[in-house]
């Protein structure tokens, strides 16, 4: 239910945010998670009519942290951490200078941004935030006067469709949402051995590392780590079945003996300390280190923080995630060698169920998996990433939108994905010869995650890179994204396309039976870091049929697709003598651009070309007549 008494603003009405409105459709997407209990107890409230003067931010930071509310969110929360410590990341999501309550400019809506597969996406909302009894029911910061961490939780709700999306996630994800970076997982616990590994691994599986923290000790002020627990630990006794928390700090502490003891101080985004092991408040752990020290150290523990030493934690938790640092200029740094990775490319691709969605290497069909090149010009460190979009439908306009899902009960939200890569000595090469030898780089073994990474150091010349699902003919959109230190070039391998199937009954030339060969050539005149994702269809027109109609239930005889975030995209076919239309188009309706559609015949080598503006996903259309020659 809505709130009564809206405030007003020098008699002015508050923006009312109709696209995510404050009842049961923002809160609920299937009341299928335990929030689903507070139907009917939840009124909406502005700041200022929560408490007298609301700011966004308090002026000490350490109250400005999350504290985790009725929702299951604790994954965001500590990925939200890494804002407050970044000030550059900070302005990127919760862009400054906007008008607060007080402000005469103040109309009741804040704009956040967050990073959606390559792009920077925003959202709006009013401040209208969920309450219970005048106080906010889900996240808020430790100081009850500050609201930053409330809207934001409300921003990222809305760009997932509602705030039970909310409930359970992974912390990776929410700080590539927020970053436009890197984040990966590291095992704490016993993997077990080769024959216990889960059977969704391939051939190529690779047991991934435990944790080393003394290899992220170059970005360790820089880098955001977080922790979880999969199920309860002996030390953490009050956590659940899963709970991620966020390492605020780690360092190297000399003991009385002279030895030294890593100690790593953990923030609980529920506010309150549930750790019991030796170095609580009175622990045993004290007294082994200087007085002074010690002294230090415990008051260095807000609200909701406590310590523990390596070995509690590397043996209490299963597993760390750990977010690349990213330098003001927006360039992402190495956790493997602190380095700058100045270079980076993407390239947006989808798996197609009976073209492209080849499966594993275990199947046969793998080798028509996309594939892209990689040029490396000198010698670097190299990261490339895969990620896929997550599968749940939606139609709100900020949540993801993928394709259809599968009958995967047990992984609802990912396919299994993994990537290879292969150095080749030229651009032409016999792809069979090449697959049966083993890769010069993978992924781990098929991971159920939305991002799989593989770090290298890589040699110059050119790498193949493939990536898959486990199963075969799973329809996915993905980004591959490569980050380096060296110079580095990608680009979509084109697989060429079979010439089509010809007929004696053609047009006005029936006796002609071999078809001419022709590019067609679809280039958008936008700015690379905003493209659209374009393609495009060829239709057969029928005999004595106007090319300005595209026959009704007829497929066409070549596209196109997957539509990819490029300048340009072709396509190289043989066509029958006879009349086409051709019908490009962005992937997403309501894509307004500029674009060159080029037609070239490889016998004149002429290249015709026409200027069209890009509209709705069905757009204005081109037509070509081919005739023998």
């Amino acid at each position: 239910m809505k709130g009564e008494g809206r405030a007003e603003c020098r008699g002015e009405a508050l923006f009312e945010d109709l696209d995510f409105p404050s009842d049961d459709t923002s809160l609920f997407s299937d009341s299928s998670t335990p929030i689903a209990r507070l139907q009917g107890n939840i009124t909406w409230r502005r700041p200022q009519e929560i408490c007298q003067s609301p700011v966004l931010f308090p002026d000490n930071i350490t109250l400005g942290h999350a504290k985790q509310g009725l929702l299951g969110d604790c994954w965001f929360l500590c990925a939200c951490t890494i804002l407050l410590k970044n000030k550059h990341l900070l302005n990127k999501v919760l862009p400054p200078d906007q008008p607060q309550w007080g402000d005469s400019r103040y109309r009741g809506f804040f704009q956040f941004r967050f990073w959606q597969q390559g792009h920077w996406t925003e959202v709006t909302i009013d401040d209208c935030l969920p309450c219970i009894n005048s106080s906010l029911c889900f996240s808020c910061c430790h100081s009850p006067t500050a609201f930053w961490v409330a809207l934001l939780e409300k921003a990222y709700a809305k760009f997932h469709g509602s705030y039970e999306r909310l409930w359970a996630g992974q912390v990776s994800e929410a700080l590539v949402d927020l970053t436009g970076g890197l984040a990966e997982h590291w095992s704490l616990g016993d993997l077990g051995s080769e024959e216990e590994q889960r059977p969704e691994q391939d051939s190529d599986q690779v047991r991934r590392r435990r944790l080393d923290l003394n290899l992220l000790y170059p970005v360790k002020q820089e880098c955001a780590l977080s922790c979880s627990t999969h199920s309860s630990p002996g030390g953490a006794s009050e956590l659940g079945q899963y709970h991620a928390l966020t390492v605020m700090e780690w360092l190297d502490v000399k003991t009385l003996s002279g030895s030294e003891v890593r100690l790593l101080r953990i923030r609980n985004p529920w506010g309150r300390c549930c750790w019991g092991g030796a170095w609580i408040e009175s622990g045993a752990g004290w007294s082994s280190i200087e007085p002074v020290c010690a002294s230090d150290l415990q008051a260095r523990a807000a609200e909701g923080e406590f310590w523990l030493d390596e070995a509690e934690f590397m043996s209490q938790f299963d597993d760390v995630t750990v977010g690349y640092p990213i330098s003001e200029d927006g360039h992402l740094k190495s956790i493997y060698t602190g380095s700058l990775l100045k270079h980076s490319h993407q390239l947006a691709g989808r798996w197609i169920k009976g073209h492209s969605a080849g499966g594993s290497r275990n199947s046969s069909s793998y080798g028509t998996n996309p594939k892209f090149w990689l040029k490396v010009s000198e010698r670097g460190e190299v990261l490339v990433s895969l990620l896929q979009h997550r599968k749940w439908r939606n139609t709100e306009k900020y949540a993801q939108t993928p394709l259809e899902d599968n009958k995967n009960t047990k992984h609802q939200h990912y396919q299994a994905t993994a990537l290879h890569m292969w150095k080749v000595e030229k651009k032409r090469f016999n792809l069979s010869r090449m697959l049966n030898k083993p890769p010069c780089a993978s992924t781990h073994c098929h991971a159920y995650e939305r991002e799989v990474v593989l770090h290298r150091q890589l040699e110059p010349g050119y790498y193949l890179l493939i990536p898959s699902t486990y199963q075969p003919d799973a329809e996915v959109r993905f980004l591959i994204r490569v980050f380096s230190s060296s110079s580095i070039s990608l680009s979509a391998l084109k697989s060429p396309a079979p010439s089509l199937p010809l007929t004696t009954d053609v047009c006005d030339h029936p006796a002609v039976t071999s078809g001419v060969n022709v590019r067609i050539t679809l280039q958008q005149n936008r700015p690379d870091t905003d493209l659209h994702p374009v393609g495009f269809h060829i239709y057969k027109v029928p005999e004595g049929a106007s090319v300005q109609t595209i026959p009704r239930d007829e497929d066409p005889v070549a596209s196109c697709v997957p539509h990819c975030y490029m300048q340009d995209v072709s396509l190289a076919c043989s066509l029958p003598p006879g009349a086409y239309t051709i019908l490009p188009s962005t992937y997403e309706p309501d894509c307004s651009a500029n674009f060159t559609l080029s037609l070239a015949r490889r016998i004149h080598r002429k290249v015709v070309k026409s200027q069209e503006k890009l509209g709705r996903a069905i757009q204005e259309v081109s037509h070509i007549s081919v005739m023998q020659s």
